[in-house]
């Protein structure tokens, strides 16, 4: 494989210069789901668009980043998930068995997904065949608010927390969408009462989702969801609910630190 020639690559001091602005672009890019252009790129991280050119089209090759045809936007590319999904092995080992055991039970889709500072990231899920499902993909990144696994995790965040995390005006995904901070602040308080979030059409139309939270046997916090396509999701939500807090005491008993 060739790569481009980055000057002054070969120095120490500035080879690691290099790595730093490369991760520099990826941070840029991350939650960026349309792409983003050189010269975007080039303005986020402070970079000649020139730098940003050369140092793109090396994480290319290596399929960190891709172009996003037909616009040709630089978005992150699929290279990254494999690497990202084996910073979790050891909780998706612990926790898988009974992610299987959930979606037996209600024959449908089971995600597991972390805090990755204002996102939440997918690090293992379980599909059922069915001929129309509610799916994403490991590695995948979603907003905070509008998620149930997003939800399910700031729930169980101090306020102050939150409130970086969050910003007062929340950006609009659907109809049902939260739209400031004191509506998902007011959801978060039920959420804590009850165990459980949800996502009701609020991210994407005709499909909804319900999850809580869980902890590793380190303490590592995550959420596990079952999304479900509306129309078999509207009329089902107390099985769901009772399957899904079923699965929650099996980790908690036998996962979870005492």
């Amino acid at each position: 494989m060739e790569y481009p020639v980055i000057r002054g690559e070969r120095n120490g001091s500035t080879g690691v210069q290099v790595i730093a602005r490369a991760a520099e672009i990826l941070r840029a890019l991350k939650g960026q789901a349309e792409g983003l252009s050189l010269s975007q790129i080039a303005s986020k991280v402070g970079l000649a668009k020139s730098t940003v050119y050369r140092i793109v089209r090396a994480l290319e090759a290596e399929r960190f980043v891709t172009s996003a045809s037909p616009t040709g936007r630089i978005r992150l590319g699929l290279g990254l998930a494999p690497l990202a999904a084996w910073v979790n092995t050891e909780m998706r080992q612990q926790i898988r068995p009974y992610m299987d055991l959930l979606s037996k039970e209600v024959d449908e889709t089971v995600d597991l997904a972390v805090l990755d500072d204002t996102l939440i990231f997918f690090v293992d899920q379980v599909v059922v065949p069915h001929r129309l499902q509610a799916i994403s993909a490991v590695g995948a990144t979603f907003p905070l608010h509008c998620t149930a696994n997003g939800k399910a995790l700031l729930a169980e965040l101090p306020l102050e927390q939150v409130e970086r995390l969050v910003p007062e005006h929340l950006q609009i995904f659907t109809s049902h969408t939260l739209t400031t901070r004191e509506q998902l602040l007011n959801d978060l308080k039920q959420i804590r009462r009850e165990g459980i979030a949800y996502d009701r059409e609020e991210h994407t139309e005709g499909i909804c989702a319900l999850g809580t939270t869980i902890r590793d046997a380190m303490g590592n916090l995550a959420a596990i969801t079952i999304p479900v396509p509306s129309v078999r999701f509207y009329g089902n939500e107390q099985h769901l609910v009772s399957a899904l807090l079923n699965i929650r005491k099996q980790i908690k008993q036998k996962v979870e630190m005492p």
